[in-house]
């Protein structure tokens, strides 16, 4: 079995190295090279590798918001390329997750392709529950998606958060409106919640997220409910339940 490899990182010299080193094993394929987020999380999405080598380092998207915009469900094996302090390398030691440091050192190396050989015959869902932990436990857990990644009609794209008007939920799905365009994302409204800035996003029923800024204005409707119109016109119910949470935009209500 070959193992389906992609190398991410934005420097060049690196990149060669890991190659290099990589080319000399039979049994690995390298099947894409990257040199940002988001040309990595575009491949990783296409190419469905066994394998990937993430720098953590990269500007615009990092290595944790790769995997937080690709979902941990949906990642590979993944093999940390950094030059990172210690605590973060004692982080990835806890939960297992492997890691090269730069420069490379060829016993190391060795001593990593050999474990994620082991990891790929692993089940997927161990992968899942070390990621996870890791997301939930770093430091280096991003602040908020600022791009979300869609899939749609055999193409892959990416949506600013900016342009978000608001989301609506549908079972598994959630669909982001902006503007006249309307886009489906296989992912949960409280996944979405979770990885949104709470600066500029607020959910207000239990399937729906508005963007504040596109908040116009807010009108009592009954049993303490209240229905928000925003500058396009759309208009939105705010329920008791999450009254509390929209306490931080309107005040008390």
């Amino acid at each position: 079995m070959k193992l389906r490899t992609i190398l991410s990182d934005d420097e060049p010299l690196a990149l060669d190295v890991l190659r290099l080193l990589l080319q000399a094993e039979p049994d690995v394929d390298i099947v894409a090279e990257c040199s940002n987020g988001f040309e990595t999380v575009t491949a990783i999405l296409e190419k469905k590798p066994d394998v990937l080598f993430l720098d953590i380092r990269m500007p615009d998207l990092d290595g944790f918001g790769v995997i937080q915009t690709v979902g941990v469900s949906r990642m590979p094996v993944t093999v940390f390329v950094t030059a990172f302090d210690q605590y973060a390398l004692r982080a990835f030691e806890a939960h297992a997750l492997d890691y090269l440091l730069k420069p490379f050192d060829p016993s190391r190396f060795r001593d990593t392709l050999e474990r994620v050989r082991k990891q790929v015959r692993q089940q997927s869902s161990v992968i899942e529950q070390k990621l996870e932990s890791l997301l939930q436990t770093t430091d280096k857990h991003p602040a908020a998606l600022e791009r979300l990644v869609i899939k749609e009609s055999g193409r892959i794209y990416f949506v600013k958060t900016d342009e978000i008007d608001w989301v609506e939920a549908s079972g598994s799905y959630v669909t982001l409106h902006c503007g006249r365009q309307k886009h489906l994302l296989h992912q949960t409204l409280t996944r979405l919640e979770e990885q949104l800035d709470t600066s500029k996003f607020v959910r207000i029923h239990r399937s729906t997220i508005v963007n504040i800024e596109r908040i116009k204005e807010l009108k009592p409707h009954f049993n303490g409910e209240y229905f928000i119109f925003l500058s396009n016109g759309a208009r939105l119910k705010l329920s008791r339940s999450y009254k509390d949470r929209a306490k931080r935009i309107f005040g008390e209500l």
